[in-house]
């Protein structure tokens, strides 16, 4: 059983490598993104993401029977965070430019298939 501090590690370290390939990509491309639109983006989706995974294993260790619950309700939080984050970033930050409606998807996706490797994971040795 893999611990929370291991979990964030590995989110930390995910956060490193996409902030680490955004800026090199910025760099070697014509692109009309700044890096501080990767940073501050990529620090949304990682609070967002280690809000989930907070619910997820605190359920898991305070009570097992029920972590398919708290399985759905980290899901749930990220999915109506990164709602309300869409909603800034598209529409308050005015960011709709295609550089940045790619940003924000790729970013969303990478940090949902971290979060749900982990859920799966956690879940595989299960029985139901």
């Amino acid at each position: 059983m893999k611990t929370t501090r291991h979990y964030i590690i590995l989110l930390l370290l995910l956060d490193f490598i996409l902030i680490t390939a955004g800026y090199l990509v910025i760099e070697a491309g014509n692109f009309d993104l700044l890096p501080f639109d990767v940073v501050t983006l990529t620090f949304f989706f990682t609070l967002i993401t280690f809000t989930a995974l907070l619910v997820f294993t605190r359920g898991k260790q305070k009570q097992p029977g029920r972590q398919t619950f708290y399985s759905m309700t980290a899901i749930g939080i990220k999915f109506l965070l990164e709602m309300s984050l869409a909603l800034g970033w598209f529409f308050i930050g005015k960011k709709t430019s295609t550089a940045s409606v790619v940003l924000f998807f790729l970013l969303y996706l990478a940090f949902t298939i971290f979060l749900m490797t982990v859920i799966l994971n956690s879940l595989k040795n299960k029985s139901l």
